[in-house]
């Protein structure tokens, strides 16, 4: 049951709102060259994953002898976000604690994306592929982020609920998935993308 629903912290609904509350929280401390890093690199990571899934829909690219379509969304966005999430909120605390709250975070990923294979979403080298994805933006982040400032926190945390929402709001009213199949066959010329029947 609990393997059925933990892969669920994945979901672009989750880590999109995230992530834009992540910049907000970098914003709030004033830390640009931070908030501009981090929008780039999660960005970049986001749009990695949408482009090997709309090449797979549109094209059938992939590497079937290791059962890879495309790489997990749900556990490049959740590795992605939540360690780095977890490294600015543990920013007042003793190096080695924030250390700790990180590696825990990245664990979770692992969980994550143990999940997603075992729930038959992905299979381990889509789920693999995910995690590094998220990993890399995470390195990324804590390099460029260097030692930020920490903000005050009554204003951090407005500025990340606010972009939370935001994000989430607009999030609601637009289907990913249906704009990149969308994008994929007007790419292709196809009429039908390729079938996305997982682990099959």
């Amino acid at each position: 049951m609990l393997w059925s629903k933990l892969f669920h912290l994945g979901d672009l609904s989750l880590t999109l709102p995230a992530g834009s509350a992540i910049a907000g929280w970098l914003l709030a401390a004033r830390a640009w060259r931070a908030a501009l890093g981090w929008s780039v690199v999660f960005g970049l990571a986001l749009a990695l994953v949408a482009a090997t899934k709309v090449a797979f829909m549109g094209w059938e690219t992939g590497l079937p002898a290791l059962g890879y379509k495309a790489v997990s969304g749900h556990a490049a966005g959740f590795t992605a976000a939540f360690p780095t999430l977890c490294w600015l909120l543990a920013q007042r605390c003793a190096p080695p604690l924030r250390l700790r709250a990180a590696l825990l975070a990245l664990g979770l990923g692992m969980a994550v994306a143990a999940a997603l294979v075992h729930a038959g979403e992905h299979t381990p080298i889509e789920a693999i592929a995910g995690w590094i994805v998220g990993l890399a933006a995470f390195l990324s982040t804590v390099h460029l982020a260097g030692d930020a400032p920490a903000p005050p926190p009554g204003r951090a945390i407005s500025c990340a609920a606010l972009a939370f929402g935001a994000t989430a709001w607009a999030l609601h009213s637009i289907s990913v998935g249906y704009w990149m199949i969308r994008l994929a066959l007007a790419l292709s010329g196809n009429s039908y993308p390729y079938p996305w029947d997982n682990c099959s």
